[in-house]
C-alpha cells in the first residue's frame, strides 16, 4: 500500500492569540488519488486543518503545535511555504487574496512565469486551463470586473498550471451559482481523473459536492474528527444533523416519508438511489397526506419600482436590458440567475453606486434618480457579496456600532442594538476580537450585522449565507424572517436554492441581463427550460419526485418545504 501523502498524527494547533487550542488530536491519512471531503460547522476546526496542509500554519497563522504533520512524507513545519506549494495546490475560499496579475491571463500565467515556462508555451498552459473552466473569453479582463463566481474559476485555472500531488479546495462553491458549482465539481473529478492527485475539499454545500463521488467524509465539530468512513455509511446515520449540517434534501424528504436511509439505498446520488416499489409508495402516500396551504393574495402597497432600467458599464455594451418589477411593502424576494447575469449590477443601480443609461427607480413612488447614496442607504441597506469591500474598522464591536455612532444614537441604546444584532449573528462571544482574526464566513456574519443594526426599510443582500453552516445560515435566515414578519422588506440575491424554497415565496430569474421570469420560487427549480435559461439545476426534490411516479414535481416540492416549514415550528 502506498505512503498517504497528507499524515496528522494525534495533532494539535493553538492560534498565538487563542487561549484554548483550535485542533486536538487529529489523527488523519490522506492518500494518493482519494478524494476527501472535511465538513462541519463554522469553528469547527476545518479550515484550520486545511490551512495546516498548504503551510498557512504555521508561516501566515503562528501558533503551537503538538503532534506530528507529514505532507509528502515530510515534516511540513520543516518545510518552506514555497516547497509545499509544489505538493498542495490551493484554491483558497476569499478568491480575492489570491490574484496577483492585472489581468486573467497574468494572473493564471504566474506560476509557469515563474518556473521561467518559455512564452509561447506559457500561452497554451494559459489557454488551455482557462477553455477547462470557461474563462477563457476574459483573459483580458482585469480581476475587478470580474463576479465573484468568474473569480473562483481563475482561481481554479490558476492551481491547475502546476503538477501537484493534492489539491486542496476551501469551500469552491462559495460564490458560484448551481449550475457552475455542478461544472466546479465537474471539473475537479475531471483534474482528479486526469492528475490522480488527491483531491481535498472543505465545503458546506454537501448535496452539491456529492454531484460527483467522493471517497469518504471526514466530520468535524469543536476542533475534534467525530466521524470519518465512507460516504454512504456517513449519511446512512444522523451524524450530520447531530453536528450541524444539514443532509442532501431528498434524505430529507425520504425521512418524512418513513423510508429508513441504509446504505444499500445508496444514499449518495439522488439520481442513483435503489429504491424498492414500497419505498416509492411510501413517498407517494407522504405526498398526498401533505395539507395543501391555500394562500390568498393580499393587496399590498408599492415599496421598490423598476421600469424600463437599462444599464451598460461600457456604452457598447449593456449590462441590464429593459428590466421590469415591483416589490411591495413586507415582501421577501429572491434574485437569482447565472454568475454575470447582472443579479449585482441591478443591487447597486438600486442603492445608487451605479447610474443607469436609462428608465427610472421609484421608491414609495418617489423618482430616487436625484438621491444621493447616503441618502438611499437611509432607506435602503446593501450587504454586499464581499465582506472585505465593507468592513474598514479594525475591531468587530466597532465595525456594527460605527454607523449608529454617526447617527448621533445616545451610547446606552447603541450598546442594547449592538448586542442584540451580534447575538442574532453569532457573533457576541467575538464582540471584542479583532476583524483580521475572523474567517471568511464569519466576516460576511459582520457585514450583516453592520446593515441589520441600522433597521433599514428595505434591505438587499447579496449571498447573505455564503460560507455559513447549517446552523448559523437558520440563525440568520430566521432572523431576517423575523424582521420580515415585522414589515421589513427584503430582497436576497442568492445561489442557494435552499434558501429560495424555504424563505422567499417569490423569485425573479435573471440571465445575460435579461429578466427571464418572475414567479414562485417552487415553478422556477421544477421548470426545466427556465433552469437551463438561468444556469441553474433542478432540486433533488425535483429528481426524487420523478423517480417516485409523482408527475407534479412543483407541487411535492411545496408540500415539502410547508412541511419542513410546520416541524420548525
Amino acid at each position: 500500500m502506498s505512503l498517504p501523502i497528507i499524515s496528522f498524527q494525534d495533532y494539535g494547533f493553538q492560534y498565538m492569540a487563542q487561549a484554548e487550542p483550535t485542533l486536538h488530536h487529529i489523527n488523519l491519512d490522506i492518500y494518493p488519488g482519494e478524494k476527501v471531503l472535511i465538513a462541519g460547522t463554522s469553528g469547527s476546526g476545518k479550515s484550520t486543518i486545511g490551512n495546516c496542509i498548504n503551510g498557512l500554519i504555521p508561516f501566515a497563522y503562528p501558533g503551537q503545535k503538538t503532534g506530528s504533520l507529514l505532507v509528502d512524507g515530510k515534516e511540513a513545519d520543516e518545510c518552506s511555504i514555497f516547497e509545499l506549494s509544489h505538493t498542495v495546490g490551493t484554491v483558497l475560499q476569499d478568491t480575492d487574496g489570491q490574484f496577483i496579475g492585472l489581468t486573467v491571463g497574468e494572473d493564471i500565467a504566474f506560476a509557469p512565469e515563474n518556473n521561467c515556462v518559455p512564452q509561447e508555451e506559457m500561452k497554451q498552459i494559459v489557454e488551455r486551463v482557462a477553455k477547462l473552466v470557461d474563462i477563457d473569453h476574459h483573459l483580458q479582463y482585469a480581476p475587478h470586473e470580474l463576479s465573484g463566481g468568474q473569480k473562483q474559476r481563475v482561481s481554479l485555472a490558476g492551481v491547475m498550471v502546476e503538477d501537484v500531488k493534492a489539491l486542496l479546495f476551501d469551500e469552491p462553491l462559495a460564490n458560484l451559482d448551481p449550475a457552475a458549482g455542478r461544472t466546479t465539481i465537474e471539473l475537479i473529478d475531471m483534474v482528479h481523473e486526469r492528475t490522480g492527485a488527491a483531491i481535498i475539499i472543505i465545503e458546506h454545500r454537501l448535496e452539491d459536492v456529492l454531484w460527483r463521488s467522493m471517497d469518504r467524509i471526514v466530520l468535524m465539530d469543536e476542533g475534534r474528527i467525530v466521524a470519518d468512513m465512507p460516504t454512504a455509511k456517513l449519511l446512512s446515520g444522523r451524524l450530520l444533523l447531530e453536528h450541524g449540517i444539514r443532509e442532501p434534501l431528498y434524505l430529507t424528504a425520504l425521512r418524512y416519508a418513513g423510508v429508513e436511509i441504509r446504505e444499500e439505498l445508496h444514499p449518495e446520488h439522488a439520481d442513483k438511489l435503489a429504491l424498492t416499489d414500497e419505498h416509492k409508495e411510501m413517498v407517494r402516500s407522504w405526498y398526498m397526506a401533505q395539507s395543501v396551504d391555500v394562500k390568498t393574495e393580499s393587496k399590498q402597497q408599492e415599496l421598490l419600482k423598476i421600469e424600463n432600467l437599462n444599464f451598460g458599464y461600457t456604452p457598447e455594451r449593456l449590462t441590464l436590458q429593459d428590466v421590469n418589477f415591483t416589490i411591495h411593502k413586507g415582501e421577501m424576494v429572491s434574485v437569482v440567475g447565472r454568475n454575470g447575469a447582472g443579479k449585482s449590477t441591478l443591487a447597486k443601480l438600486i442603492c445608487g453606486f451605479e447610474k443607469p443609461v436609462s428608465g427610472g427607480i421609484y421608491m414609495d413612488g418617489r423618482d430616487l434618480s436625484s438621491d444621493t447614496i447616503k441618502e438611499r442607504a437611509a432607506r435602503i441597506g446593501y450587504v454586499m457579496q464581499n465582506p472585505n469591500q465593507m468592513i474598514s474598522k479594525p475591531m468587530i464591536w466597532d465595525e456594527v456600532e460605527m454607523a449608529l455612532v454617526q447617527s448621533g444614537m445616545p451610547k446606552e441604546e447603541r450598546k442594547e442594538r449592538v448586542t442584540e444584532t451580534l447575538r442574532v449573528c453569532g457573533l457576541y462571544p467575538f464582540r471584542n476580537w479583532p476583524v483580521s482574526a475572523l474567517s471568511f464566513g464569519q466576516k460576511k456574519r459582520v457585514t450583516i450585522a453592520s446593515i441589520l443594526v441600522q433597521r433599514p426599510q428595505m434591505i438587499i443582500l447579496d449571498e447573505p449565507t455564503a460560507g455559513q453552516d447549517y446552523h448559523h445560515y437558520t440563525e440568520i435566515m430566521e432572523f431576517l424572517k423575523e424582521l420580515n414578519s415585522h414589515g421589513y422588506t427584503i430582497l436576497m440575491i442568492t445561489h442557494d436554492m435552499h434558501l429560495m424554497l424555504e424563505y422567499t415565496p417569490r423569485a425573479i430569474v435573471f440571465s445575460e441581463g435579461r429578466m427571464l421570469a418572475d414567479t414562485t420560487a417552487a415553478h422556477v427549480l421544477n421548470d426545466p427550460e427556465l433552469v437551463r435559461a438561468a444556469n441553474l439545476k433542478e432540486t433533488s426534490l425535483y429528481t426524487l419526485s420523478m423517480a417516485c411516479g409523482i408527475d407534479n414535481p412543483q407541487a411535492f416540492t411545496e408540500r415539502f418545504i410547508g412541511h419542513e416549514q410546520k416541524e420548525e415550528r
